[in-house]
């Protein structure tokens, strides 16, 4: 078993650029290869080698960062996509959509609006040339199945780029991308922002259509959560003896604490 577990190691580089597919995001997928590996190290005995070692791991590494994503609603809702296409009227400006397509930013705001399953689907299959087989061992799914998380990623891709063209132009002129602004929005909230942000995340915040409740929202969280705040609690007196009582033997059994 310890040589098993000096093996995981070689699989590091491995995991991190499988976990940067998944996330897109450095970070996130730097906790979960740590977590990959904490959670392979606990299941160790669990390992009977009917999978190579690495796929073993890639397995583990996507139920976490399917555990960890959550529905946003940023997130276009599949079913309804679905229904759309269903519909022999609906269609999308084929124009537009192919502006989004030119820029990587533009393609990855609206992958990221995939649900995160058929996110994944699209991403392994028509980014990094996975088999539609493959995907359906990864994520533990039928053939079938996998293909139709493929086909609605698809389909959502296409929805969700047609959308971002429409937002993109009503944001037209509006200083920063939201989630720019967002992510500094704590920061700003206490007022240790730079000021040359500060200022661009107030530019922001006067102009776009959706980042505004957002904030009143957190300020209005912020004020409020400090009323939970209790000036009047005190140590109940029986805890106060105890620990005083408890303090003061541990200071009689270590006699050189006594000069401190």
């Amino acid at each position: 078993m310890t040589g098993l577990s000096n093996q995981l190691a070689d699989h590091n580089e491995a995991l991190y650029r499988f976990a940067l597919i998944l996330t897109r995001d450095r970070d996130l997928a730097a906790d979960l290869v740590q977590d990959t590996f904490l959670r392979a190290l606990e299941r160790l005995d669990q390992y009977r080698g009917d999978a190579p070692l690495r796929a073993w791991l890639r397995q583990i590494l996507h139920n976490l960062a399917v555990d960890r994503a959550r529905r946003s609603s940023r997130e276009v809702v599949v079913e309804t996509v679905e229904d759309l296409w269903r519909d022999d009227e609906y269609t999308v400006d084929p124009a537009a959509v192919a502006e989004r397509t030119q820029t990587r930013e533009e393609l990855e705001d609206a992958l990221v609006r995939l649900p995160f399953i058929y996110r994944v689907a699209v991403i392994l299959h028509d980014v990094e040339g996975w088999a539609v087989r493959e995907i359906a061992e990864v994520q533990e799914i039928s053939l079938p199945a996998a293909k139709q998380r493929l086909r609605r990623g698809r389909m959502a891709l296409v929805t969700a780029l047609a959308e971002g063209h429409e937002r993109r132009r009503q944001l037209e002129g509006v200083p920063m991308h939201c989630w720019d602004a967002r992510k500094h929005i704590s920061d700003y909230l206490n007022g240790t922002l730079d000021p040359p942000i500060a200022k661009l995340v107030e530019a922001h915040l006067e102009i776009c259509p959706t980042c505004p409740p957002l904030y009143a929202a957190l300020v209005d969280a912020h004020e409020q959560l400090s009323r939970l705040r209790d000036p009047d609690a005190v140590v109940p007196p029986e805890l106060d003896l105890r620990i005083r009582d408890l303090l003061s033997r541990r200071s009689v059994a270590d006699p050189a604490s006594n000069g401190d």
